[in-house]
């Protein structure tokens, strides 16, 4: 497992960077997973993977990450006529890993399936989720930037929500809604990923409960969140397009500490954030802990864990310079893969 873990790190410094053109080939639909489906919340976590949304002529459907290529789950499962998960919901919400795991391992022996492993470069992003159950935002994460936003540290998380609409992948360009708001703002951010049914969690148990990671951007337009009568929060973070997750899913066990991953966003090359999730007011375990005692959580579910210093909100009114069209976001965290999207 370390060894896994180490060749990750080594390789993920550059991935995600490359910019997709092609798409997959067609591939007979069939390999869908059409039986029984698994009760909610059962079955196997996922375990020394990283995994990425491939978008092709048959909508998005899974890749896996390895030293060999990008293996299309797709394609690979019509080749070897096996009944797989096509979607990293399905794999988390149908707890269907352990069907996932033995196309793998079947995939890298098997000369049938050589035409299913694609260079990265050939394929194009898509979301990596599409429908989870729940997606939990933490406002003012950071002691820096709850006091740039002239905010006090909170004494408890303060949570909000974002809806499916807002989902959106790596290399994305997300359409300005400039007739209802023109104050858009970036925040890059860890997004943690429920692996099994998180109920009364103990903090000490929470890791136990979470799937894997991704670097996420919590995209935010700050007319409406914060001048609207009241602060619409939710209104200003789930417009359409307005939360890029990717480029990979990684598996909790292949990142270790979510609490020690530098943090960075950078605009048109220009680097804005820069943190480590060291400095997260409430830890990864912490808000597992504090969510689950107030209402449940389930496979599949997102949670935004917060954004450090450095949003053009933060800044003083006078050097207060909104995004706009032509501008080109980049976010990382970790070794979990650049995550980039443009504005138009």
């Amino acid at each position: 497992m370390e060894s896994s873990r180490r060749k990750f790190l080594k390789g993920a410094g550059t991935a995600g960077l490359v910019s997709g053109v092609a798409l997959t080939r067609p591939v007979h639909a069939g390999a869908a997973l059409d039986g029984p489906r698994v009760q909610h919340g059962d079955g196997e976590m996922p375990k020394d993977v990283v995994l990425l949304s491939i978008q092709g002529a048959h909508g998005e459907s899974l890749g896996v990450k390895t030293e060999r290529g990008v293996l299309d789950v797709r394609h690979a499962a019509a080749l070897l006529q096996m009944r797989v998960p096509l979607t990293l919901d399905e794999v988390l919400q149908q707890g269907q890993f352990a069907a996932l795991r033995a196309l793998i391992e079947k995939a890298k022996v098997s000369r049938t399936t050589r035409a299913a492993w694609l260079e990265e470069s050939q394929i194009r992003y898509g979301r990596l989720f599409r429908n989870p159950g729940k997606i939990v935002c933490i406002g003012l994460n950071y002691r820096e930037h709850a006091k740039e936003a002239g905010e006090p540290v909170p004494a408890v998380p303060i949570l909000f929500n974002k809806y499916n609409n807002a989902l959106a992948a790596h290399q994305c360009t997300i359409e300005l809604p400039t007739a209802v708001s023109t104050k858009f703002d970036y925040e890059v951010e860890l997004l943690v990923v429920i692996g099994k049914k998180a109920r009364n969690v103990a903090e000490a148990d929470a890791l136990s409960y979470v799937a894997g990671y991704c670097t996420s951007n919590d995209f935010s337009a700050r007319d409406l969140q914060l001048e609207l009568d009241g602060h619409q929060w939710m209104l200003g973070k789930t417009l359409d397009g307005f939360g890029p997750i990717g480029p990979y899913f990684v598996s909790a066990d292949l990142v270790g500490d979510p609490g020690r991953l530098d943090i960075e966003c950078r605009v048109n090359g220009e680097t804005r954030q820069r943190s480590n999730t060291a400095n997260l007011i409430y830890s990864v375990p912490y808000l597992v802990s504090y969510i689950s005692k107030r209402f449940g959580l389930d496979p599949g579910d997102l949670i935004f864990t917060g954004t450090p210093p450095g949003v053009i909100i933060g800044k003083p009114k006078t050097e207060q310079v909104w995004l706009k069209a032509g501008d080109h976001i980049a976010c990382s965290v970790g070794a979990l893969g650049e995550l980039t999207f443009s504005l138009a």
